[in-house]
């Protein structure tokens, strides 16, 4: 029935396999697992080494490839009819979480498409230096069922989905996009230009291992590489609100403006990010400069 499929990348993946494996064997149920490792270090991979037992396969990449390529390798190892992929820092943390995908498929026979959605800790706030990515966790990924239910396409992430392998055969994930941001958006604008509906169901799981605020900035700075990148070569991009607001300042030619009018002010927003509790107002405006750059840059 489903191939779990778990890209890995340089964290502990044992807790979350072993709760997998623990339904999968006491409630018999027709899962594998399948880990591919994207070339971790040496320490995740001696930690991990101890799953090859735990699952049914465990394939070792030597050159990482991205989130991109690695999603779509599963393809070429997974035996069941349907796809179920996890981020590998997710928790287990809804009972029969496995079965409440297989008994949806059972009832939804034309469902090709299934998301589970996500949770972050909205505990205790963290320290300041991890206060950016709890922040906006909190605030923009984690995305309440009934409001999924309103706007699947754009409330569609990759920790925790269900595809029909035929379709996934069919629309993969977009190679030309190798580090982190925008490959998920991508996804889901290809499925509904497809007319393939993203059903949604309360399942969610835990994603709680936070970036510092550096780390996430670096890899905001990815994101909008790969941004600039879907602008650059014309993709339909302007169902994602940063590449709207982006467009509409590019087509009155107030990008060079704002350009301008940030130049005193960017690295002020950077520390203020870094340093304090920033609002996330902040963080749209430093992601629309940096867009802004990588523009300009392009175009030269």
């Amino acid at each position: 029935m489903i191939s779990i499929c778990i890209p890995v990348y340089n964290f502990d993946v044992r807790n979350l396999v072993y709760d997998l494996d623990r339904e999968i064997t006491d409630s018999k149920l027709s899962a594998e697992i399948i880990l591919i490792d994207d070339a971790s270090k040496g320490k995740f991979l001696a930690l991990n080494k101890e799953l090859e037992n735990k699952v049914s396969k465990f394939i070792y990449l030597k050159e990482n490839i991205g989130r991109s390529k690695i999603r779509n390798l599963f393809l070429q190892y997974a035996d069941r009819d349907y796809l179920l992929f996890l981020d590998c820092d997710g928790r287990i943390i809804q009972k029969n979480f496995i079965k409440n995908y297989i008994d949806f498929i059972n009832h939804n026979k034309t469902t090709k498409i299934i998301f589970g959605g996500g949770k972050k800790d909205q505990g205790v706030k963290p320290d300041t230096k991890y206060f950016l990515h709890w922040y906006f966790s909190k605030n923009r990924e984690n995305i309440p069922f009934k409001s999924r239910l309103n706007n699947p396409y754009a409330s569609f992430q990759t920790n925790n989905f269900c595809i029909y392998k035929l379709l996934f055969s069919k629309i993969k994930f977009n190679e030309n996009l190798s580090g982190y941001g925008y490959e998920d958006a991508l996804f889901a604008l290809d499925l509904k230009k497809n007319n393939i509906s993203i059903d949604q169901i309360d399942n969610p799981i835990l994603n709680d291992d936070l970036e510092t605020n550096e780390s996430y900035l670096k890899k905001v700075n990815q994101a909008m590489d790969n941004l600039s990148f879907l602008i650059d070569n014309q993709y339909n991009v302007k169902e994602i609100k940063l590449a709207k607001a982006y467009l509409f300042l590019k087509k009155y030619h107030l990008n060079q403006v704002l350009l301008y009018l940030a130049k005193p002010w960017k690295k002020k927003i950077e520390k203020r990010l870094l340093y304090t509790e920033a609002h996330l107002g902040f963080l749209d405006i430093y992601k629309l400069i940096l867009l802004c750059e990588k523009q300009r840059k392009a175009k030269h």
